[in-house]
């Protein structure tokens, strides 16, 4: 019978600033030119640590891995979250198409339905990452059964090269408009698809730092180094946006995972110590995948009450995007722990409605 494997704080707190970052990478865009490629580079490419993280989890508790039983939990916290929470999204997208840019207005509600489900990205913009995340799920039994014979982690040199030179690209809006449906639909797709190989490095590697938890203690005391590495490729990723050559926000994110996980480790012992901030941290770690699932509606919501745009240009730039991604982070919050209370009073799996 396989140990229950241990509960590891500096990952959770790393969990919960994930999200942060991704929040913050959708609530603090601002500016044009060259202050938003420099603004982008900084607050952009969080799902790098999200993706990590899954791969660090999965592997971490793989001990006990069963292919049918896993996906079927995953189906109980991933997929019927993702159900539910898209309620909001999808009544977005039927009632008020123009504004919430959806992409499928004119098509039968009955067949949007499956068509927006399946790519995520157009009814609740973040949440491409569930389809693209169910297939490590499909692929959960290969990854392992590569990482016992030896072979997995050999191939990260390579997975890290096709990470670099294939890039994510992008699907906006207004680049899909005059396609026909089945074209606009393909376009999603294959940005589900180049996430998928795009990110498929991070989730071997988050994989690779789980099974050699010892290296984690190496990127604190390779920390300059690893600092070095993000500040160069950051500059150069900036360089190569604004010449319209080449844009990758993960690989500096692959330095600040590392980077994050080396301090969170190494100070994990403070932060437990320090108890009211880690109830912190732990409450939001606790809440991140709910914080996934709606934060993108408020933001939406902030947006048409104060008239704004996903990105901001205007004075007092950064200011106004902050007050927008605290003001978010804190609504989503509020929603999440009111419903969540809501939903206890029932007696019902909070989990498998919020991912709470």
């Amino acid at each position: 019978m396989q140990q229950k494997k241990t509960f590891l704080n500096y990952i959770n707190v790393f969990r919960g600033l994930a999200i942060l970052l991704i929040i913050m990478g959708h609530a603090m865009q601002f500016g044009d030119g060259l202050t938003h490629e420099i603004n982008c580079e900084i607050v952009c490419g969080g799902t790098a640590l999200f993706i990590f993280i899954s791969g660090f989890l999965f592997q971490h508790l793989s001990g006990k891995f069963e292919y049918k039983n896993y996906l079927s939990k995953k189906w109980t916290n991933v997929i019927l979250p993702y159900f539910f929470t898209a309620i909001p999204g999808l009544l977005f997208c039927f009632y008020l198409p123009t504004l919430y840019k959806n992409s499928f207005d004119g098509l039968n509600i009955l067949a949007q339905i499956p068509i927006l489900l399946s790519v995520g990205r157009v009814h609740n913009t973040p949440t491409w990452f569930i389809p693209m995340i169910v297939l490590f799920f499909f692929c959960s039994w290969l990854l392992l059964k590569l990482e016992n014979k030896g072979i997995l982690y050999k191939l990260l040199p390579l997975m890290f090269l096709i990470t670099i030179f294939c890039p994510r690209g992008g699907v906006e809006y207004e680049d899909l408009i005059g396609l026909s449906y089945n074209a606009k639909y393909l376009a999603y797709v294959q940005y589900v698809l180049l996430g998928f190989v795009h990110f498929f490095s991070l989730y071997v590697f988050g994989m690779f730092c789980s099974k050699h938890k010892e290296i984690i203690d190496k990127f604190y005391s390779k920390r300059a180094l690893i600092f070095g590495g993000m500040v160069l490729t950051a500059a150069g990723d900036i360089y190569l946006t604004h010449k319209g050559i080449y844009s990758n926000f993960t690989i500096s994110k692959t330095f600040l995972t590392m980077l994050l996980l080396g301090y969170l480790k190494h100070y994990d012992e403070y932060l437990i110590s320090h108890e009211k901030l880690n109830k912190v941290l732990d409450f939001i770690a606790k809440y991140s995948f709910g914080l996934f699932f709606i934060h993108w509606y408020w933001i939406f919501i902030y947006n048409q009450i104060f008239h704004l745009q996903n990105v901001y240009i205007g004075p007092h730039s950064l200011l106004i995007v902050s007050a927008r991604f605290l003001a978010v982070t804190l609504l989503s919050l509020g929603t999440l722990y009111i419903l969540k209370t809501i939903l206890e009073k029932f007696g019902k799996n909070t989990r498998m409605f919020l991912g709470v």
